[in-house]
């Protein structure tokens, strides 16, 4: 006996602040990836979808955004607040130790 099925995986990739196109209201909205793998014996071997969508925070509505697209949201992301630095700051040097 064989068993072969899919599982949804959800994965929250950034949180963005945009103007919503369902309520008009500038809010965050989380940029999510939604992947599809394929099973045998409940063990996931490869992705068959990978869809990514946007969800405002404010009113749910929820919208289907391109692989570019969600790429360039990414990248638009990376400087804000949630990467442990102050929002628009450069990343940090780090120095190695003095040695003799």
């Amino acid at each position: 006996m064989i068993i072969l099925g899919t599982k949804g995986y959800l994965y929250q990739l950034a949180i963005l602040t945009l103007v919503c196109t369902q309520c008009g209201n500038p809010s965050a909205h989380t940029l999510r990836k939604r992947v599809t793998k394929f099973t045998l014996f409940f063990v996931p071997l490869f992705p068959v979808s990978t869809k990514y969508m946007t969800q405002c925070t404010f009113c749910g509505a929820e919208s289907k955004v391109s692989s570019e697209q969600a790429e360039q949201l990414q990248a638009q992301d990376a400087g804000g607040p949630g990467n442990g630095r102050p929002y628009g700051q450069p990343p940090q040097q780090h120095q190695q130790p003095y040695q003799q």
